[in-house]
């Protein structure tokens, strides 16, 4: 692709440095941005720098949140014996917009993949381990994507449990296996959270 401008091929190879962003379509977002008032853009260069100085994650679940502790973790309403294993952020946004589930969360941060260079060490897996020895937390769902990546961490978690009263449970197969949380729809997905059976029967399945 040639360029007329170092300064728009400059802009054009940051922007396509974001994921599901290609050259053409970086270039589309750029010049739109080229066309828009400046304090447009200067709104939008000070929320992405705002966010990425002030943003905080959640001390408890690890989750996105605008303080120490999110907002699902302070809410007294929530079932906080429920615990729901997810990789990140965009899995809680899922499952929260079924309005089917009213626990808590922890946000893994990833799966674990060898090939990738991602291993349990990498991963907020200590920390969920901590939270069920600590009790309160009765029964962990893994909500994990069903690819090998996602059910070799359910699997791996599930070992780091033996020995703790921990129930431990996996979403229904609602959910395609290879799929990816995040884009299954709302009422697929809520009826995988509540249809949810037993690990082991999932192993057994497998």
């Amino acid at each position: 692709m040639e360029f007329s401008s170092k300064l728009l091929e400059n802009a054009v190879y940051e922007m396509s440095q974001l994921p599901g962003i290609g050259k053409r379509t970086a270039l589309r977002l750029v010049l739109h941005l080229l066309k828009q008032p400046e304090e447009r853009t200067q709104l939008l260069s000070n929320a992405l720098m705002t966010l990425k100085s002030e943003i905080n994650f959640c001390k408890t679940c690890n989750n996105i949140s605008d303080t120490e502790v999110c907002e699902i973790c302070a809410n007294p309403k929530r079932d906080e014996t429920l615990v729901c294993v997810v990789e990140d952020i965009r899995d809680v946004m899922a499952i929260e917009n079924t309005s089917q589930y009213n626990g808590l969360y922890h946000v893994l941060g990833g799966k674990i993949s060898p090939m990738e260079g991602v291993g349990p060490q990498d991963l907020y897996i200590s920390s969920l381990v901590q939270r069920v020895k600590e009790g309160t937390v009765k029964e962990l769902i893994f909500a994990l994507s069903s690819t090998m990546e996602g059910d070799t961490t359910n699997f791996y978690i599930y070992r780091q449990l033996e020995g703790l009263e921990i129930t431990t449970s996996t979403i229904a197969r609602g959910i395609s296996v290879g799929d990816e949380l995040e884009y299954a729809d709302e009422v697929t997905l809520g009826r995988s959270i509540l249809n949810r059976v037993p690990f082991e029967s999932s192993m057994k399945a497998n």
